[in-house]
């Protein structure tokens, strides 16, 4: 005797929406691991191919000295962290590592700054320079360089910039137990000047700094309420680093991070979801897991700016074994026109924004600027 049985197939919804509440998202992270799963790996399959994943590569162009006070930075200069210092990159160095990264199959390059926002003037016209050359070498750009105003915004996008990656860190109220000298609008507004021209935008946070699940659904509902939503969003592990006042805090767990890409995939169905900081201590098991709950993104390369990252070769064969193949350059969007600074439309202005510098204190960074400051009079 045959039994049948019916199974009702559920039916997920898949596309945008921009009125997430934080009780709906919190209600999706904490559903059983394998409904969670099953989900995000029916709505992934909808938006992306499942057997594609972009392949990026992060260089810090310019190192240490930041005058923030981010309490996850090794790169903030009131910390004392082993982090050497650098000035800016040149152009010929840029464009060496970036021919690197792409003979190692990274279709696009990140370029980082530790500044707390651009200015106008020599450097800044460097970077210029480097994002036209990249360009010129067919791979996507992206640069990560503070707060930006829409006129600096424009000058990137003529320069043939793909991205800029503005993270929100975490929700509007935890961000403000992480960082005290700029406030959570200062992101909106930076987000809110590059949308204002033909640049994506890449947006997410960091996982593990002492936040709560209702901090992390909160920030997924700051990134869902953008419209439109980032066309890339990291979500990074904490990489606590000695020195820094996050130094203690205990290391996300595997399950944690796949409910996080799980739970992203489904409220930012579009989005290509990166896999980012504290690949080093993910197994090659618990990576796969995040691929399948929608992750179709990582960061290649020895070092994520300042901080440990599997080296490209052990992620190739990564890939080789689970089936999976790099992403091409543009694939989700045309390759921006570069044009050059002779013929720019767009000009530098001397500006001087007025950032935003809350005056709250938080301990636990006032606590180890004291400290960096005992360990360098020694």
């Amino acid at each position: 005797m045959v039994i049948q049985t019916t199974i009702n197939k559920p039916k997920f919804m898949s596309e945008v929406r921009h009125n997430w509440t934080k009780e709906e998202i919190l209600a999706i992270y904490n559903k059983p691991l394998m409904e969670l799963l099953y989900e995000a790996a029916t709505i992934h399959r909808v938006h992306h191919d499942p057997n594609v994943v972009q392949v990026s590569t992060l260089l810090s162009i310019k190192t240490g000295g930041c005058s923030e006070d981010c309490g996850y930075c090794p790169q903030a200069a009131r910390y004392h962290t082993n982090v050497d210092g650098n000035d800016l990159m040149t152009v010929n160095q840029v464009k060496a590592q970036a021919l690197r990264a792409k003979s190692g199959g990274s279709s696009r390059v990140c370029m980082g700054a530790a500044w707390r926002n651009v200015k106008d003037g020599p450097e800044f016209d460097q970077v210029l320079e480097m994002v036209r050359t990249i360009n010129k070498l067919d791979m996507e750009v992206c640069c990560t360089l503070g707060m930006v105003t829409e006129n600096q915004a424009k000058r990137l996008a003529e320069a043939g910039l793909y991205a800029y990656n503005h993270n929100l860190d975490s929700s509007e109220e935890y961000y403000k137990e992480v960082i005290s000298t700029r406030g959570y609008e200062d992101r909106l507004e930076t987000i809110d000047n590059v949308r204002k021209t033909n640049v994506t935008v890449c947006s997410g946070g960091i996982i593990g700094m002492g936040e709560s699940v209702e901090d992390r659904a909160g920030m997924l509902v700051a990134l869902s309420t953008l419209d439109p939503q980032p066309e890339s969003t990291p979500i990074n592990a904490l990489v606590a680093v000695e020195g820094t006042p996050l130094e203690d805090e205990k290391p996300v767990e595997i399950w944690e991070m796949i409910r996080m890409v799980a739970a992203t995939r489904i409220v930012l169905p579009e989005t290509q979801v990166r896999l980012s900081a504290g690949r080093t201590q993910m197994s090659r098991e618990g990576q796969a897991m995040c691929f399948f709950a929608g992750a179709n993104s990582i960061f290649a390369g020895d070092k994520l700016l300042t901080t440990p990252n599997p080296d490209v070769s052990e992620d190739m064969k990564m890939f080789e074994m689970l089936g999976l193949n790099p992403q091409k350059p543009f694939t989700k969007k045309v390759q921006p026109q570069t044009v050059e600074a002779d013929n720019s439309e767009y000009k530098g202005l001397g500006e001087k924004p007025k950032w935003t510098r809350p005056e709250h204190k938080i301990e636990r960074n006032e606590s180890k600027k004291k400290e960096a400051l005992e360990l360098r009079k020694q």
